[in-house]
């Protein structure tokens, strides 16, 4: 037995240096940043490339940390569901003691359970949203050369559950986070990175990480079942949508317009077809097949056709289809609806982050009494229009029975006509 407590008391010196020599190897100091204009030039670049705005206007993130805590955040509302074994709390993220606590189902009083789902939160959104909060109350923001690389230092003077902790972010070349260094409170040893990667595109708008690898023993942070979406900014958009006879839309086979008197279509929608006509060129585009497409230059086939003609054929469609149809596009892949105000009044901005000619373009659109689009304002990417607004007017009910509009007045008063416009079956 003494022997056996001599090897015990032997492991226990071996692990204890062994835990010393680890620390010291370890542990980094925390770097010393400078604060001041290109600090905050960097961070706000770091801001722009995770699209912040998208993560102010989104409405609700889930998500479950180590498949332990479960979350549903009501984030305009202040409103977090924490869930974790047979608990579940309602929390009040602003006013803790207005939360609701309930064990098995049953509502009960017990304020330690509030503020173990207050920590459980801070903790385990940070993990997931992190370099959101960079301009949150209380950070302070630095800018550190570390190993002959720019990197930007946040540090938690107030707030969360550990104020005072500093983390040390590592941007690529178009400034999204990769990974981080942490000098914390829960963590005695400073300078412990993790990677910041495997982002998952969301339904709002913004990226979000799916789980975290620390340099410490090579631990794993799984984030699981992550996702974002905006309910009244759909429910608005699906408003729209009935208003303008959307299902009809879906039905109708063949669309005719005309663009400005320059540029005429007839479109089997059906097939996705369209013959697309402009000075002395016809071109029968395949919009989801182009090499199909063919050219007539004065009614005359051409044998070899001009691949300019067809892309030019290409862009006039997506642009000119965009001025009769646009309301019906509310739901199309890749695109981002948000709720904003305007004059008082609910407004739905529609961001495009793929497709089309243009993607990343955005419109704001105002509607009127019957949820019937009268007006937008247009957010182009290129910057050649930032709040522009054009009408929506002159709806008409096809014989298909959709709503389509027939003009357009923009603000500096020029107008566009849509010609004589038919949907048909």
């Amino acid at each position: 037995m003494k022997k056996f407590f001599k090897f015990l008391g032997i492991l226990l010196v071996v692990l204890i240096v062994a835990g010393i020599i680890f620390y010291f190897v370890k542990n980094e100091k925390l770097p010393q940043g400078k604060q001041g204009v290109e600090a905050e030039a960097l961070a706000t670049k770091m801001f722009n490339a995770i699209n912040h705005k998208a993560f102010e206007t989104t409405e609700i993130i889930e998500w479950d940390f180590r498949n332990a805590h479960f979350y549903k955040w009501y984030k305009q509302k202040n409103i977090v569901e924490v869930s974790w074994d047979e608990n579940k709390v309602i929390l009040n993220t602003k006013e803790p003691k207005k939360s609701e606590v309930f064990v098995d189902n049953t509502k009960v009083n017990n304020q330690e359970l509030v503020k173990t789902a207050e920590n459980y939160f801070n903790n385990d959104s940070f993990w997931l949203i992190a370099p959101y909060k960079i301009f949150d109350a209380g950070t302070k923001r630095s800018i550190v050369n570390y190993e002959n690389k720019q990197a930007l230092m946040i540090t938690y003077t107030s707030g969360g559950s550990t104020p005072g902790d500093s983390y040390l972010w590592f941007l690529d070349d178009n400034y999204m986070p990769t990974s981080f260094k942490m000098w914390t409170n829960v963590i005695p040893i400073g300078g412990v990175s993790a990677t910041w990667t495997n982002f998952k595109n969301t339904k709002s708008g913004i990226k979000l990480p799916t789980n975290h690898t620390l340099s410490l023993f090579g631990l794993e942070i799984p984030i699981n079942n992550v996702k974002t979406y905006n309910e009244n900014a759909d429910a608005l958009a699906n408003k729209i949508l009935k208003a303008i006879k959307h299902e009809n839309y879906k039905n109708t086979k063949f669309l005719e317009w005309s663009f400005g008197g320059k540029r005429a279509f007839k479109w089997d929608k059906e097939n996705h077809i369209v013959d697309v006509s402009w000075d002395n060129f016809r071109v029968h585009l395949y919009p989801q097949d182009i090499d199909k497409s063919t050219v007539f230059f004065e009614g005359v086939k051409q044998e070899d056709t001009d691949e300019k003609i067809v892309k030019r054929a290409w862009d006039i469609f997506n642009n000119d289809s965009f001025w009769l149809v646009a309301p019906h596009k509310l739901f199309d892949n890749g695109t981002i609806r948000t709720i904003e105000n305007f004059d008082n009044q609910e407004v739905l901005r529609v961001t495009y982050t793929s497709g089309g000619t243009t993607p990343g373009d955005s419109y704001v659109w105002i509607l009127d009494d019957n949820f019937v689009p009268n007006s937008y304002k247009m957010y182009l990417k290129n910057g050649r229009m930032n709040g522009t607004s054009a009408t929506w007017e002159n709806w008409i009910t096809t014989e298909s029975g959709t709503l389509l509009p027939t003009n357009h007045t923009f603000e500096s008063g020029s107008e566009l006509s849509m010609g004589q416009v038919k949907g048909y079956n």
